[in-house]
């Protein structure tokens, strides 16, 4: 992305350091983009387009007080790391998140970013919604790997990897991925499927998260619950519209595309 505005990038996520192509910018830059640009799915719900393309991307998660979800958040994220010459391969992933071990396997929903260092390859991620991680992970399987907020691991099936995140006492599958590089024509597909097919959670819930240093912050429809590094979580529940706005706005830091009015009704017309 020869026109990427990487100095309108790092002030949006407000990061101020060497953009050396390095493991440790490569951390600094991801924990900085995950606290600063929310995952949120309010243009699937609203019924509203998901533009992929450059010129959109940095429109929308840049300029504008807004986030995305995955196609979104990781196309942001690895034009962002080609502007610093990191050496970036595009994945997709298929989401196991909640799904019992035996469930069949979906279709490929989730992007993700495949990042070459002097060290070897790291998995890089900044758009998982449900559990947004706060740290490249080291692409090696059966290690298991800490970062400031959980203790992931990856599995090695042979046709496949997965991801795994330790959740109180068990080991919860994140997403099953292998090294297949994507083209832009791959993602338009997957994005087109998960905003607009009307079983999609996407079109159906509002979600929303942002990880910050000292805090997670979750929202599904109208349930908001705040977690810290210590384990604690402290939930409630919006029930108003203009309670609802607050929270995008004091929360999460949006601007919803439409009133806080729309989106309220919109999911109060869901659940009835």
């Amino acid at each position: 992305m020869a026109d990427f505005d990487l100095d309108a990038y790092f002030a949006r996520i407000g990061y101020g350091g060497p953009a050396t192509p390095n493991l440790e910018t490569l951390a600094a830059v991801q924990a900085a983009q995950v606290a600063a640009i929310p995952f949120e799915n309010l243009n699937p719900l609203m019924g509203l387009p998901v533009n992929l393309d450059p010129e959109s991307l940095q429109a929308k998660l840049v300029k504008s007080r807004r986030g995305g979800y995955c196609f979104e958040l990781n196309g942001l994220f690895k034009a962002a790391l080609k502007a610093m010459d990191f050496q970036v391969t595009g994945l997709a992933g298929r989401v196991r998140w909640m799904a019992a071990a035996d469930a069949p396997l979906g279709g490929r929903s989730h992007m993700l970013l495949k990042v070459d260092l002097a060290e070897g390859p790291y998995l890089a991620d900044a758009g998982f919604g449900a559990h947004l991680l706060d740290a490249p992970l080291k692409l090696q399987a059966d290690i298991e790997q800490s970062t400031p907020w959980a203790r992931y691991r990856l599995t090695d099936a042979g046709d496949a990897l997965t991801l795994y995140v330790r959740m109180a006492d068990e080991w919860r599958s994140v997403y099953l991925f292998n090294l297949e590089p994507q083209l832009a024509a791959d993602y338009e597909t997957y994005s087109w499927f998960t905003a607009t097919h009307p079983r999609s959670l996407f079109v159906n819930y509002l979600i929303a998260e942002r990880l910050t240093e000292t805090a997670r912050y979750n929202l599904v429809n109208t349930r908001i619950v705040e977690r810290g590094r210590d384990g604690s979580a402290v939930e409630r529940t919006v029930s108003s519209a203009a309670e609802l706005g607050e929270v995008l706005d004091a929360v999460f830091n949006i601007e919803p595309p439409d009133s806080a009015d729309a989106v309220f009704a919109k999911l109060n017309a869901a659940a009835s």
